[in-house]
Protein backbone atom coordinates (compact mmCIF):
# COMPACT_ATOMS: atom_id res chain seq x y z
CA UNK A 1 0.00 0.00 0.00
CA UNK A 2 1.14 3.55 -0.70
CA UNK A 3 2.97 5.13 2.24
CA UNK A 4 1.81 8.65 1.41
CA UNK A 5 -2.02 8.88 1.26
CA UNK A 6 -1.83 12.22 -0.55
CA UNK A 7 0.25 10.83 -3.41
CA UNK A 8 -1.97 7.75 -3.54
CA UNK A 9 -5.11 9.89 -3.96
CA UNK A 10 -3.42 11.98 -6.65
CA UNK A 11 -2.53 8.81 -8.58
CA UNK A 12 -6.16 7.70 -8.45
CA UNK A 13 -7.27 11.08 -9.80
CA UNK A 14 -4.72 10.85 -12.61
CA UNK A 15 -5.98 7.38 -13.52
CA UNK A 16 -9.55 8.71 -13.71
CA UNK A 17 -8.58 11.65 -15.92
CA UNK A 18 -6.34 9.55 -18.18
CA UNK A 19 -9.20 7.13 -18.83
CA UNK A 20 -11.17 9.98 -20.42
CA UNK A 21 -8.37 11.30 -22.65
CA UNK A 22 -10.01 12.28 -25.99
CA UNK A 23 -6.86 11.32 -27.88
CA UNK A 24 -7.50 7.69 -26.90
CA UNK A 25 -11.30 7.60 -26.86
CA UNK A 26 -12.28 9.35 -30.09
CA UNK A 27 -10.58 7.05 -32.61
CA UNK A 28 -12.24 3.94 -31.13
CA UNK A 29 -15.73 5.29 -31.81
CA UNK A 30 -15.49 6.97 -35.22
CA UNK A 31 -17.90 5.77 -37.95
CA UNK A 32 -16.73 4.77 -41.40
CA UNK A 33 -15.94 7.84 -43.53
CA UNK A 34 -18.84 8.75 -45.88
CA UNK A 35 -18.84 9.12 -49.66
CA UNK A 36 -19.65 12.81 -49.29
CA UNK A 37 -18.22 15.61 -47.16
CA UNK A 38 -17.36 15.43 -43.48
CA UNK A 39 -18.35 18.49 -41.48
CA UNK A 40 -17.04 18.50 -37.89
CA UNK A 41 -18.79 20.69 -35.32
CA UNK A 42 -18.72 20.63 -31.57
CA UNK A 43 -18.86 22.36 -28.22
CA UNK A 44 -17.44 21.75 -24.78
CA UNK A 45 -14.29 21.80 -22.72
CA UNK A 46 -12.98 18.78 -24.68
CA UNK A 47 -14.11 19.97 -28.13
CA UNK A 48 -10.70 21.12 -29.39
CA UNK A 49 -8.90 18.01 -28.13
CA UNK A 50 -11.59 15.84 -29.72
CA UNK A 51 -11.26 17.74 -33.01
CA UNK A 52 -7.52 17.15 -33.07
CA UNK A 53 -8.11 13.44 -32.39
CA UNK A 54 -10.46 13.28 -35.41
CA UNK A 55 -7.84 14.91 -37.62
CA UNK A 56 -5.18 12.45 -36.48
CA UNK A 57 -7.45 9.43 -36.94
CA UNK A 58 -8.61 10.54 -40.41
CA UNK A 59 -5.53 12.05 -42.12
CA UNK A 60 -6.78 11.29 -45.64
CA UNK A 61 -10.43 12.24 -45.19
CA UNK A 62 -11.74 15.50 -46.66
CA UNK A 63 -13.07 17.27 -43.59
CA UNK A 64 -13.58 20.77 -42.26
CA UNK A 65 -15.57 22.41 -39.53
CA UNK A 66 -15.65 24.55 -36.41
CA UNK A 67 -15.78 23.78 -32.69
CA UNK A 68 -15.99 25.99 -29.61
CA UNK A 69 -14.20 25.40 -26.32
CA UNK A 70 -13.45 27.27 -23.12
CA UNK A 71 -10.75 29.94 -22.99
CA UNK A 72 -7.43 28.21 -22.39
CA UNK A 73 -8.64 24.84 -23.72
CA UNK A 74 -7.69 25.24 -27.40
CA UNK A 75 -5.13 22.94 -29.02
CA UNK A 76 -3.52 23.23 -32.47
CA UNK A 77 -5.62 21.86 -35.34
CA UNK A 78 -5.07 21.95 -39.10
CA UNK A 79 -8.46 21.53 -40.77
CA UNK A 80 -11.01 22.24 -38.03
CA UNK A 81 -11.30 25.79 -36.70
CA UNK A 82 -11.29 26.24 -32.93
CA UNK A 83 -13.07 29.18 -31.28
CA UNK A 84 -12.63 29.96 -27.59
CA UNK A 85 -15.48 31.36 -25.49
CA UNK A 86 -16.54 31.93 -21.89
CA UNK A 87 -17.80 29.41 -19.36
CA UNK A 88 -19.92 29.13 -17.24
CA UNK A 89 -21.55 32.44 -18.21
CA UNK A 90 -21.84 32.81 -22.03
CA UNK A 91 -20.21 35.61 -23.98
CA UNK A 92 -20.29 37.00 -27.52
CA UNK A 93 -17.64 34.58 -28.76
CA UNK A 94 -19.93 31.71 -27.79
CA UNK A 95 -22.83 33.33 -29.60
CA UNK A 96 -20.68 33.86 -32.71
CA UNK A 97 -19.52 30.23 -32.55
CA UNK A 98 -23.12 28.97 -32.40
CA UNK A 99 -24.03 31.00 -35.47
CA UNK A 100 -20.96 29.67 -37.31
CA UNK A 101 -21.88 26.09 -36.40
CA UNK A 102 -25.48 26.46 -37.57
CA UNK A 103 -24.32 28.05 -40.82
CA UNK A 104 -21.75 25.28 -41.35
CA UNK A 105 -24.28 22.43 -41.21
CA UNK A 106 -26.76 24.10 -43.58
CA UNK A 107 -27.02 22.98 -47.20
CA UNK A 108 -25.62 19.46 -46.74
CA UNK A 109 -26.84 16.40 -48.61
CA UNK A 110 -27.77 12.84 -47.57
CA UNK A 111 -24.30 11.51 -48.45
CA UNK A 112 -22.59 14.03 -46.17
CA UNK A 113 -21.67 13.39 -42.54
CA UNK A 114 -21.90 15.80 -39.63
CA UNK A 115 -19.64 14.64 -36.82
CA UNK A 116 -20.76 16.37 -33.61
CA UNK A 117 -18.17 16.45 -30.81
CA UNK A 118 -20.01 17.15 -27.57
CA UNK A 119 -18.65 17.46 -24.02
CA UNK A 120 -19.34 19.16 -20.72
CA UNK A 121 -19.55 22.93 -20.82
CA UNK A 122 -21.14 22.98 -24.25
CA UNK A 123 -24.36 24.53 -22.94
CA UNK A 124 -22.67 27.80 -22.03
CA UNK A 125 -20.07 27.75 -24.80
CA UNK A 126 -22.50 27.34 -27.71
CA UNK A 127 -25.07 30.08 -27.17
CA UNK A 128 -27.85 30.81 -29.66
CA UNK A 129 -30.75 32.71 -28.05
CA UNK A 130 -34.20 32.00 -29.47
CA UNK A 131 -35.91 34.92 -31.25
CA UNK A 132 -37.07 37.51 -28.75
CA UNK A 133 -34.20 36.87 -26.35
CA UNK A 134 -30.90 38.76 -26.33
CA UNK A 135 -27.46 37.46 -25.40
CA UNK A 136 -27.49 39.74 -22.36
CA UNK A 137 -30.76 38.10 -21.28
CA UNK A 138 -29.17 34.65 -21.56
CA UNK A 139 -26.13 35.77 -19.60
CA UNK A 140 -28.38 37.05 -16.79
CA UNK A 141 -30.34 33.78 -16.77
CA UNK A 142 -27.12 31.76 -16.52
CA UNK A 143 -25.90 33.80 -13.57
CA UNK A 144 -29.21 33.28 -11.78
CA UNK A 145 -29.09 29.55 -12.46
CA UNK A 146 -25.52 29.24 -11.16
CA UNK A 147 -26.41 31.05 -7.93
CA UNK A 148 -29.68 29.20 -7.42
CA UNK A 149 -28.28 25.82 -6.43
CA UNK A 150 -30.49 24.15 -9.06
CA UNK A 151 -29.35 20.69 -10.20
CA UNK A 152 -27.73 20.47 -13.61
CA UNK A 153 -30.83 18.73 -15.03
CA UNK A 154 -32.95 21.79 -14.24
CA UNK A 155 -30.32 24.17 -15.61
CA UNK A 156 -30.20 22.28 -18.90
CA UNK A 157 -34.00 22.21 -19.20
CA UNK A 158 -34.01 26.01 -18.99
CA UNK A 159 -31.13 26.30 -21.45
CA UNK A 160 -32.88 24.08 -23.99
CA UNK A 161 -36.08 26.14 -23.79
CA UNK A 162 -34.17 29.36 -24.47
CA UNK A 163 -31.89 28.03 -27.22
CA UNK A 164 -32.03 27.88 -31.01
CA UNK A 165 -29.36 25.13 -31.15
CA UNK A 166 -29.88 22.85 -28.14
CA UNK A 167 -32.47 20.13 -27.57
CA UNK A 168 -31.98 18.59 -31.03
CA UNK A 169 -32.06 21.81 -33.03
CA UNK A 170 -28.50 21.35 -34.32
CA UNK A 171 -29.38 17.93 -35.76
CA UNK A 172 -32.52 19.34 -37.39
CA UNK A 173 -30.47 22.12 -38.97
CA UNK A 174 -28.10 19.52 -40.45
CA UNK A 175 -30.81 17.44 -42.18
CA UNK A 176 -30.73 15.56 -44.53
CA UNK A 177 -27.07 14.85 -43.71
CA UNK A 178 -26.27 11.94 -41.40
CA UNK A 179 -25.37 13.10 -37.88
CA UNK A 180 -23.09 11.06 -35.62
CA UNK A 181 -22.42 12.38 -32.14
CA UNK A 182 -19.33 11.48 -30.09
CA UNK A 183 -19.90 12.58 -26.52
CA UNK A 184 -17.90 12.73 -23.30
CA UNK A 185 -20.39 12.64 -20.44
CA UNK A 186 -20.11 15.01 -17.50
CA UNK A 187 -23.61 14.47 -16.12
CA UNK A 188 -25.10 12.06 -13.57
CA UNK A 189 -26.69 9.17 -15.41
CA UNK A 190 -25.06 9.98 -18.79
CA UNK A 191 -28.34 11.27 -20.24
CA UNK A 192 -27.53 12.44 -23.82
CA UNK A 193 -30.16 15.16 -23.53
CA UNK A 194 -28.31 16.61 -20.52
CA UNK A 195 -24.78 16.58 -21.98
CA UNK A 196 -24.32 20.14 -23.31
CA UNK A 197 -28.15 20.31 -23.32
CA UNK A 198 -28.44 17.77 -26.14
CA UNK A 199 -27.89 19.73 -29.37
CA UNK A 200 -28.26 16.53 -31.44
CA UNK A 201 -30.85 14.74 -29.28
CA UNK A 202 -34.64 14.93 -29.62
CA UNK A 203 -36.17 16.60 -26.57
CA UNK A 204 -39.39 14.83 -25.55
CA UNK A 205 -39.62 17.19 -22.58
CA UNK A 206 -39.62 20.38 -24.65
CA UNK A 207 -43.11 21.40 -23.53
CA UNK A 208 -42.59 20.78 -19.80
CA UNK A 209 -44.09 23.14 -17.23
CA UNK A 210 -41.25 25.38 -15.99
CA UNK A 211 -43.33 27.66 -13.78
CA UNK A 212 -41.67 26.32 -10.63
CA UNK A 213 -38.23 27.18 -12.08
CA UNK A 214 -39.47 30.69 -12.88
CA UNK A 215 -40.54 31.13 -9.26
CA UNK A 216 -37.17 29.80 -8.05
CA UNK A 217 -35.20 32.26 -10.21
CA UNK A 218 -37.22 35.16 -8.82
CA UNK A 219 -37.86 38.76 -9.84
CA UNK A 220 -34.43 39.31 -11.40
CA UNK A 221 -35.30 36.95 -14.26
CA UNK A 222 -35.43 39.00 -17.50
CA UNK A 223 -39.02 39.43 -18.68
CA UNK A 224 -38.44 37.93 -22.17
CA UNK A 225 -36.95 34.81 -20.54
CA UNK A 226 -39.81 34.63 -18.04
CA UNK A 227 -42.35 34.73 -20.87
CA UNK A 228 -40.54 32.06 -22.89
CA UNK A 229 -40.16 29.75 -19.90
CA UNK A 230 -43.86 29.99 -19.10
CA UNK A 231 -45.06 29.48 -22.69
CA UNK A 232 -45.32 25.93 -24.07
CA UNK A 233 -43.32 25.89 -27.34
CA UNK A 234 -44.33 24.16 -30.55
CA UNK A 235 -43.12 20.52 -30.47
CA UNK A 236 -40.11 19.73 -32.64
CA UNK A 237 -40.26 16.87 -35.16
CA UNK A 238 -38.79 13.58 -33.97
CA UNK A 239 -35.66 12.19 -35.61
CA UNK A 240 -33.26 9.28 -35.24
CA UNK A 241 -29.88 9.71 -33.60
CA UNK A 242 -26.53 7.93 -33.79
CA UNK A 243 -25.19 8.91 -30.39
CA UNK A 244 -21.96 7.37 -29.05
CA UNK A 245 -20.75 7.86 -25.48
CA UNK A 246 -16.97 7.59 -25.63
CA UNK A 247 -16.08 8.46 -22.00
CA UNK A 248 -18.22 8.51 -18.86
CA UNK A 249 -17.88 9.17 -15.12
CA UNK A 250 -18.34 5.48 -14.28
CA UNK A 251 -15.52 4.45 -16.62
CA UNK A 252 -13.29 6.97 -14.83
CA UNK A 253 -14.26 5.58 -11.41
CA UNK A 254 -13.56 2.05 -12.64
CA UNK A 255 -10.10 3.12 -13.85
CA UNK A 256 -9.36 4.60 -10.42
CA UNK A 257 -10.66 1.43 -8.75
CA UNK A 258 -8.30 -0.69 -10.83
CA UNK A 259 -5.39 1.52 -9.81
CA UNK A 260 -6.38 1.24 -6.13
CA UNK A 261 -6.46 -2.55 -6.30
CA UNK A 262 -3.03 -2.59 -7.93
CA UNK A 263 -1.71 -0.61 -4.96
CA UNK A 264 -3.24 -2.87 -2.31
CA UNK A 265 -6.38 -0.92 -1.34
CA UNK A 266 -9.94 -2.20 -1.64
CA UNK A 267 -12.04 0.17 -3.77
CA UNK A 268 -15.74 0.72 -3.18
CA UNK A 269 -17.58 2.73 -5.85
CA UNK A 270 -20.48 4.51 -4.18
CA UNK A 271 -21.93 5.84 -7.42
CA UNK A 272 -21.32 8.23 -10.30
CA UNK A 273 -24.41 10.40 -9.79
CA UNK A 274 -24.13 11.91 -6.30
CA UNK A 275 -25.79 15.33 -6.29
CA UNK A 276 -27.18 17.82 -3.77
CA UNK A 277 -25.63 20.63 -1.74
CA UNK A 278 -21.86 20.26 -1.62
CA UNK A 279 -21.60 20.84 2.14
CA UNK A 280 -24.38 18.35 2.90
CA UNK A 281 -22.78 15.74 0.63
CA UNK A 282 -19.47 16.27 2.44
CA UNK A 283 -21.14 15.61 5.79
CA UNK A 284 -22.75 12.41 4.49
CA UNK A 285 -19.46 11.20 3.04
CA UNK A 286 -17.76 11.85 6.37
CA UNK A 287 -20.33 9.63 8.08
CA UNK A 288 -19.69 6.77 5.65
CA UNK A 289 -15.93 7.17 6.04
CA UNK A 290 -16.13 7.18 9.85
CA UNK A 291 -18.18 3.98 9.79
CA UNK A 292 -15.60 2.31 7.55
CA UNK A 293 -12.73 3.42 9.78
CA UNK A 294 -14.40 2.43 13.08
CA UNK A 295 -16.46 -0.63 12.12
CA UNK A 296 -15.17 -1.89 8.78
CA UNK A 297 -18.53 -1.13 7.17
CA UNK A 298 -19.29 -0.71 4.30
CA UNK A 299 -15.65 -1.67 3.62
CA UNK A 300 -12.62 -2.51 5.74
CA UNK A 301 -9.35 -0.62 5.31
CA UNK A 302 -7.04 -0.18 3.67
CA UNK A 303 -9.74 0.96 1.30
CA UNK A 304 -10.86 3.87 -0.81
CA UNK A 305 -14.40 5.17 -1.28
CA UNK A 306 -14.88 6.43 -4.84
CA UNK A 307 -17.72 8.58 -6.12
CA UNK A 308 -18.66 10.98 -8.89
CA UNK A 309 -21.49 13.31 -9.79
CA UNK A 310 -21.99 17.04 -9.48
CA UNK A 311 -22.96 18.79 -6.27
CA UNK A 312 -24.17 22.38 -6.11
CA UNK A 313 -23.52 25.41 -3.93
CA UNK A 314 -26.41 27.73 -3.15
CA UNK A 315 -25.21 31.30 -2.65
CA UNK A 316 -27.29 33.43 -0.29
CA UNK A 317 -27.63 37.20 -0.17
CA UNK A 318 -24.16 37.80 1.30
CA UNK A 319 -21.26 38.22 -1.12
CA UNK A 320 -19.37 34.91 -1.29
CA UNK A 321 -15.64 34.43 -1.04
CA UNK A 322 -13.61 32.24 -3.37
CA UNK A 323 -14.81 28.69 -3.54
CA UNK A 324 -15.94 25.76 -5.63
CA UNK A 325 -18.20 22.78 -5.09
CA UNK A 326 -15.30 20.38 -4.50
CA UNK A 327 -13.45 22.53 -1.99
CA UNK A 328 -16.75 23.27 -0.21
CA UNK A 329 -17.49 19.53 -0.10
CA UNK A 330 -14.07 18.85 1.40
CA UNK A 331 -14.21 21.58 4.03
CA UNK A 332 -17.61 20.37 5.23
CA UNK A 333 -16.25 16.82 5.28
CA UNK A 334 -13.20 17.88 7.30
CA UNK A 335 -15.42 19.60 9.87
CA UNK A 336 -17.58 16.48 10.20
CA UNK A 337 -14.55 14.15 10.49
CA UNK A 338 -12.92 16.34 13.15
CA UNK A 339 -9.46 14.78 13.05
CA UNK A 340 -10.34 11.17 12.19
CA UNK A 341 -7.40 9.46 10.43
CA UNK A 342 -8.93 9.80 6.96
CA UNK A 343 -7.65 11.54 3.85
CA UNK A 344 -9.84 12.67 0.93
CA UNK A 345 -9.55 14.28 -2.49
CA UNK A 346 -12.32 15.96 -4.46
CA UNK A 347 -11.55 17.43 -7.88
CA UNK A 348 -13.28 18.33 -11.12
CA UNK A 349 -11.84 16.19 -13.90
CA UNK A 350 -11.66 19.20 -16.23
CA UNK A 351 -9.10 20.76 -13.88
CA UNK A 352 -11.33 23.69 -12.91
CA UNK A 353 -13.48 23.65 -9.77
CA UNK A 354 -16.24 26.12 -10.58
CA UNK A 355 -14.49 29.22 -11.86
CA UNK A 356 -11.22 28.89 -9.93
CA UNK A 357 -7.77 27.85 -11.14
CA UNK A 358 -7.65 24.63 -9.11
CA UNK A 359 -9.26 21.26 -9.81
CA UNK A 360 -10.06 20.85 -6.13
CA UNK A 361 -8.13 19.99 -2.98
CA UNK A 362 -7.08 17.33 -0.47
CA UNK A 363 -7.92 17.05 3.23
CA UNK A 364 -5.96 15.19 5.91
CA UNK A 365 -6.40 14.54 9.65
CA UNK A 366 -4.45 17.73 10.38
CA UNK A 367 -6.39 20.02 8.01
CA UNK A 368 -8.45 21.76 10.71
CA UNK A 369 -5.59 22.18 13.26
CA UNK A 370 -3.37 23.71 10.57
CA UNK A 371 -6.15 26.04 9.47
CA UNK A 372 -6.77 27.24 13.01
CA UNK A 373 -3.04 27.68 13.60
CA UNK A 374 -3.05 29.93 10.54
CA UNK A 375 -5.72 32.09 12.16
CA UNK A 376 -8.64 30.74 10.12
CA UNK A 377 -12.06 29.71 11.42
CA UNK A 378 -13.03 26.73 9.20
CA UNK A 379 -16.74 26.91 10.08
CA UNK A 380 -16.91 30.62 9.28
CA UNK A 381 -14.99 30.03 6.05
CA UNK A 382 -17.52 27.38 5.03
CA UNK A 383 -20.45 29.66 5.84
CA UNK A 384 -18.87 32.39 3.70
CA UNK A 385 -18.26 30.03 0.75
CA UNK A 386 -14.54 30.84 0.89
CA UNK A 387 -13.13 27.30 0.90
CA UNK A 388 -10.68 27.94 -1.95
CA UNK A 389 -8.93 30.59 0.15
CA UNK A 390 -8.51 28.22 3.09
CA UNK A 391 -6.98 25.43 1.01
CA UNK A 392 -4.78 27.92 -0.82
CA UNK A 393 -3.45 29.16 2.53
CA UNK A 394 -2.68 25.58 3.59
CA UNK A 395 -1.06 24.62 0.27
CA UNK A 396 -3.59 21.82 -0.24
CA UNK A 397 -5.15 22.84 -3.55
CA UNK A 398 -4.78 20.44 -6.48
CA UNK A 399 -3.79 22.36 -9.61
CA UNK A 400 -3.60 20.53 -12.93
CA UNK A 401 -4.49 23.23 -15.44
CA UNK A 402 -7.08 22.36 -18.13
CA UNK A 403 -7.11 18.57 -18.61
CA UNK A 404 -8.98 18.88 -21.95
CA UNK A 405 -11.54 16.32 -20.82
CA UNK A 406 -14.51 16.40 -18.46
CA UNK A 407 -16.25 13.44 -16.82
CA UNK A 408 -17.61 15.37 -13.87
CA UNK A 409 -16.31 15.47 -10.31
CA UNK A 410 -14.09 12.77 -8.84
CA UNK A 411 -13.91 12.02 -5.13
CA UNK A 412 -11.67 9.54 -3.35
CA UNK A 413 -11.67 8.93 0.42
CA UNK A 414 -8.81 6.85 1.82
CA UNK A 415 -9.52 4.63 4.84
CA UNK A 416 -6.24 3.35 6.39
Amino acid sequence: MARDPRDFLLRLFSAAVDSADPAKAVARHLPDPPRGRVLVVGAGKSAAAMARAVEEAWPGVDLSGVVVTRYGHAVPTRRIEVIEAAHPVPDRNGAQAARRILDAVGGLGPEDLVLALISGGGSALMTAPVPGLTLDDKMRVNRLLLASGAPISVMNRVRRRLSAIKGGRLALAAAPARVVTLAISDVPGDDPLAIASGPTVHDPDAGADLSEVVRMLGPDLPEPARRLLLEAPEPLPAFGADYRLISTPMLALEAAAARARAEGATPLILGDAIEGEAAAAGQVMAGIARSAALHGQPVRGPAVLLSGGETTVTIGAAKPGRGGRNTEFLLAMALALDGTSIHALACDTDGIDGTEDAAGAIIAPDTLPRARAAGLDPAAVLAGHDSYSLFARLGDLVKTGPTLTNVNDFRAVYIP
